[in-house]
């Protein structure tokens, strides 16, 4: 519980999800549980949109539909948009830092051993 009263890193903190229950309107949700919120005026004059993570609170776990909702790209929710082609591959988190992160041959992480100078590579020397 004192979690979720003091630490806004590993989703909202209480009081985000009372503000959003009280001022918000629910939008929608998308597929992996982040719930999204309309309500109030900004400085601009539109309203405000936020979303509720769950689980950590990286902006990379935003569909991209709802990024353009977001960032008033779009007045549409996704689920008043076409639906996405048969092409399309669902979006994937930042992976950075995790066990699934992109690590070239060259990496520690994977041996550390470089592939070997193919020698067509000379050296500038200033003489």
């Amino acid at each position: 519980m004192l979690k979720k009263i003091f630490t806004w890193w590993d989703g909202a903190t209480i009081g985000t999800l009372l503000f959003s229950k009280l001022n918000g309107a629910r939008m929608g949700e998308d597929a992996l549980g982040n719930v999204y919120y309309e309500g109030g005026k900004a400085a601009d004059g539109r309203k405000r949109r936020w979303v509720i993570y769950s689980g950590a609170n990286d902006a990379s776990r935003v569909p991209a539909e709802w990024h353009g909702w977001l960032h008033h790209s779009t007045d549409l929710t996704p689920d008043q948009l076409p639906q996405p082609r048969s092409w399309q591959k669902t979006p994937l988190p930042n992976l950075t830092g995790t066990e699934a992160a992109y690590r070239p041959s060259g990496a520690l992480e994977k041996g550390g051993v470089r592939a070997a100078a193919t020698g067509d590579y000379e050296a500038w020397s200033p003489n």
